[in-house]
């Protein structure tokens, strides 16, 4: 297909180099500026969906999210304004011996 293009494009070397970068010019800003922008609503790139809706019960947990868990490690405590008390991994364990029953 290429060669029947430079067969067809008329003058030298030169003639036919310059038309073929015209060429490749032309069909890139039809396709950026007309082919793109009609194809991009039917393009699933900016349908997002944080959560599953109240129809289809309880949001389950996606196994390729990052828990904070993950990011922070499990003993340092997670970022929140909600609450003041301490994450359950920094507060003290109750000994064996205060337990009662032994």
């Amino acid at each position: 297909m290429y060669a029947w293009i430079w067969r067809k494009l008329p003058f030298g070397f030169w003639g036919k180099l310059t038309g073929s970068l015209g060429l490749v010019a032309v069909t890139s800003a039809l396709l950026w500026y007309v082919v793109f922008p009609r194809a991009t609503p039917l393009l699933p790139f900016d349908d997002v969906q944080v959560g599953s809706g109240t129809e289809q019960g309880p949001a389950q947990e996606d196994p390729n999210v990052i828990s904070s868990d993950s990011v922070n490690g499990p003993d340092e405590i997670p970022y929140s304004t909600e609450s003041n008390a301490p994450h359950p991994s920094t507060s003290p364990s109750k000994s064996k011996a205060a337990l009662p029953g032994d």
